[in-house]
């Protein structure tokens, strides 16, 4: 498994946490920045993970800003991206299993450390349930094709 990692200023101490921790796993990392707590736009980060995941270049993308909402919307607006802002383990188990979500979003300034990592062991390990939840997910695609021509 290869996961995407993004992050602006406000999320680079919690990216490279999970970085470390992923790492330390056996799963293989793409940094795709940024790389100090020097103040970025995280519009610039959500998209290069996200682009990165649906291109297939990762398997999965994890993106952090300081509250992960402003990093899941710049996501979520990459065609096929399902990017899923989680603060507990019931919420990242649940979009994987129904939402069948690629990236996750977290906020380095609201998630502790270590609920942070247990979110994304949850959200990695977790399988798509398919079947009821198959026909949702290819509704979502459909509201693309509507409007992100």
């Amino acid at each position: 498994m290869k996961i995407g990692l993004g992050s602006d200023h406000g999320g680079y101490q919690l990216k490279e946490k999970i970085k470390k921790h992923l790492e330390e796993k056996g799963i293989e990392c793409i940094d795709y920045g940024t790389n100090s707590e020097d103040s970025v736009d995280y519009p610039e980060f959500g998209r290069k993970v996200g682009e990165a995941v649906v291109s297939g270049e990762c398997d999965k993308g994890i993106v952090c800003c300081g509250t992960g909402i402003g990093i899941s919307i710049a996501a979520n607006k990459v065609k096929g991206v399902r990017c899923a802002l989680c603060g507990d383990t019931f919420s990242a188990k649940m979009t994987r299993e129904h939402n069948d979500s690629n990236v996750l979003a977290l906020g380095q300034r609201v998630t502790g450390e270590g609920l942070a990592l247990e979110i994304v062991d949850t959200w990695i390990k977790t399988d798509f349930e398919g079947g009821r939840h198959q026909t949702r997910i290819e509704k979502i695609s459909d509201i693309e094709k509507d409007y992100m021509k």
